[in-house]
This record gives C-alpha cells, structure tokens and sequence, in this order.
C-alpha cells in the first residue's frame, strides 16, 4: 500500500502533537501525491529542490518557506518575479510535493530545533534545562570564550561566529535560543535572570541584544554573544528531524539536504 504526503503529514502529527500553527502546510503539490522518498532541509531553496530531486525524492519536507517571507500567503507574497516563476515551473516539472513543517518543531518539549543544536554541539552530556524559548547548558568548568568559539565553529562546520563582549570572559553558563530568538525580549531574561555568561543565538536586532553585550562589557560585567545565522542555529534540528521520520517511516528513503547560507564574507 503506498505512503501519500498526508499519510506523512499525520505520522509527524502523532508523533509530535497535533498544534495550532500559522505556517505550517503544504505549499507545493498535493497531499495525495504517493511518496517514492522525502528528503528534509532547513529551507526551500532552488538548490535543495534540485538535490531532493536527484536523490530520488518527491516529498520535501522544509523548516522555512520557498517564497521568500515567513507568511507566505501574506501581501505581496503571491506578486509574480521571474524567480518565484522558474522556482515553481521546477518544482511541478519535478512532480515535488513541498511541506513546510515550522511551528510544530518550536512547539515539541523540549523543542526540536533545539535539541539538535544541542547535539550538534555535544552538549547534551552536560546539565542542561530547558525554557520555552530557549536552552541553559552549565559546564563541568569555565572556559574562555575564544575556546568555546572554536568548539562552536568546529562542530556546526561554520567557517566564522559574528561575537559580541569580552573574548577572554570565562564563561561556565551559556543560553541556546535558535532562530529569530536573540532579540532583547528573549536574550536579556537569559542574562539577566539565569545568569547565562554566554549567549548563543541565531539571529535578531543588531540594536537590541548586541548593544546590551556591549554596554555590560562597558561596565565590567561578563555577558558574551554569538550570532551563529538562523540557518546555522537551525539546521542540526532539521537533521534530527530526518532521523526522526526514518523511524516513522520504516522503508521509506529519507535523506537530509544541506542548505548553507546564501550570504558570504567578502
């Protein structure tokens, strides 16, 4: 009996939880479409559309959307370009159904996305507590933030770490918040209220949480921060994720497609 995209879809709703969501949904092909293999990345790039492809894939299963915005569906978002139009003619001519699977990962406890970075970096060995937004890891004994960044940068493959605050701080304390987390909203409580040396975040306000870091620095108060990118905070939970749906679906060819991000250092 064959697998459809929604007989997949309802795998990961049993397994993680049914939630409320506001973007999570098909956004490319149909849900009664027979699944010959998936593939799972951390974005819907033309790139990662092609490799799915290749590999045999016609379910793509995608953390952030195709188009460009978060809300999809929201104004301006349906104004054809010219890229928008060759990214779609692609994807029916691959008969490629696109899943995109976002706010059910946020919403597992602990969370998904998460977890993975935690992996990723090794640290799950170590005390550890989850919040709802974000991870407090304690280290066995303190280290200087210019180790902890080689270590970072080591074991998600990142060839820099955008950092804010002293390089030679000895941090033992460090908060996770992935993705669009780094914002003072989320960031500041971190400091603040768990006592986090070290903060390492996906991405946010350039005027929020790194003005803060470098105000305490200013002051003579530790706080350090790595922006790792939202791709590099997110992506190892993506990677987990395919794991995941290997179990789910036993027989089925699950593969995981590597985005890196688009951006580069020149």
């Amino acid at each position: 009996m064959s697998i459809t995209v929604q007989n997949v879809i309802d795998k990961l709703h049993r397994a993680f939880g049914p939630y409320e969501t506001t973007v999570d949904g098909i956004v490319a092909g149909s849900g009664q479409t027979a699944v010959r293999g998936i593939a799972v990345s951390f974005v819907a790039s033309y790139e990662a559309i092609k490799e799915a492809a290749a590999l045999g894939a016609n379910l793509l299963i995608t953390h952030e959307g195709a188009f460009y915005r978060h809300q999809e569906g929201g104004t301006g978002t349906a104004d054809p370009n010219r890229v928008r139009l060759m990214k779609e003619s692609f994807i029916e001519s691959a008969g490629m159904a696109i899943y995109r699977y976002h706010d059910h990962p946020h919403r597992t406890n602990p969370d998904l996305i998460t977890r993975g970075l935690l992996r990723a970096l090794e640290w799950e060995r170590y005390e550890h507590n989850y919040s709802d937004a974000a991870v407090v890891v304690t280290l066995p004994e303190a280290r200087r933030v210019r180790e902890i960044a080689s270590h970072v940068k080591s074991k998600l493959h990142l060839p820099y770490l955008r950092a804010a605050g002293s390089m030679e701080t000895a941090c033992q304390t460090i908060g996770i918040a992935v993705g669009y987390r780094g914002g003072g909203e989320v960031a500041i409580p971190l400091y603040e209220k768990a006592e986090v040396d070290l903060l390492l975040a996906g991405e946010g306000p350039e005027w929020e949480t790194p003005e803060y870091v470098r105000d305490a620095a200013a002051q003579g108060i530790g706080r350090s921060l790595f922006v790792l990118g939202h791709a590099a905070s997110e992506e190892p939970g993506m990677e987990l994720l395919a794991e995941l749906i290997g179990d789910l679906v036993p027989g089925m060819p699950v593969h995981f497609v590597r985005t890196p991000s688009p951006l580069q250092i020149i």
